[in-house]
């Protein structure tokens, strides 16, 4: 899945050329993505600029008249933008036309992404209305962290991917940012203290901004609006390696689950 780094890289890509063009047509070929397209969509796009594009948590916010073109991922989507775009191939579904003949084509495979319409402000829609604060939102520190989880008794690394606490910071992501803490995925949030707390905090705004220079992770079907991969996989520590050595101490990788996600960590490095 496309997480935050995924998601801004491709929000820096598509908003160099499509930001200040002008929408002349949409063209949805299949609509059955996590939610419908709303058959209204291209009247509410059609002969309108495109003022921002921004990103919430992973979710990309097109600004467009009243409202905004809310698009997310989903599991195995991308946005590129062409200049003579090719045949379309199968798990295409949409295209966003402009003035300057470009294209950008929404590709999802498994279709659990979206396109919807949110009318200003965006921010109030459902899906955004609940979200906790931007990793690099200065309102996201170790005071903070510490705070919203003296109640909690889950693991530590679910509490960093709950988007009530804090946005953007997904599977792939909090493994590598424990890592660097030296906090183990499984240890109770309520135990962690506030300094171990704080440095999570500065570990997470490293490892996201790292990954966003490198052009985010690709696994598996991930390129950014040029249909390029991102490198920041050849630098995981942790993140799919059970039982490789520690590139620090030279421990085993372990592997465990935890909310049915896969938790990666070095039994010497990381202490509860």
């Amino acid at each position: 899945m496309p997480e935050l780094p995924e998601v801004e890289t491709t929000r820096r890509g598509v908003a160099a050329r499509v930001v200040g063009r002008r929408i002349v047509d949409l063209q949805v070929y299949d609509s059955r993505l996590r939610w419908p397209v709303p058959i209204d969509l291209k009247d509410r796009l059609k002969g309108y600029i495109v003022d921002a594009l921004e990103r919430r948590s992973k979710y990309l916010l097109f600004s467009i008249g009243t409202g905004a073109l809310l698009v997310h991922l989903g599991m195995t989507g991308s946005l590129r933008v062409y200049t003579q775009p090719p045949p379309r191939v199968r798990h295409d579904h949409v295209d966003v036309v402009f003035d300057d003949d470009a294209v950008l084509r929404y590709h999802d495979p498994r279709r659990f992404g979206a396109m919807l319409w949110a009318p200003f402000p965006a921010t109030a829609h459902p899906l955004l209305q609940s979200l906790g604060p931007e990793p690099f939102d200065p309102v996201f520190d170790g005071d903070y962290l510490w705070r919203s989880t003296r109640a909690r008794t889950a693991a530590i690394k679910l509490a960093l991917m709950d988007s009530r606490l804090v946005v953007g910071v997904g599977n792939i992501y909090a493994n590598e940012a424990l890592f660097r803490a030296a906090i183990r995925p499984a240890t109770p949030a309520w135990r962690v203290s506030r300094s171990r707390l704080s440095r999570l905090v500065a570990e997470v705004r490293a490892v996201l901004t790292e990954a966003i220079a490198k052009g985010g992770s690709t696994l598996r079907d991930y390129v950014d609006a040029g249909g390029e991969p991102g490198y920041f996989q050849l630098n995981y520590y942790v993140y799919a390696r059970t039982g490789e050595p520690c590139r620090i101490c030279g421990s085993v990788i372990r592997h465990m689950r935890l909310g049915a996600r896969s938790s990666f960590y070095c039994p010497n490095c990381q202490r509860p």
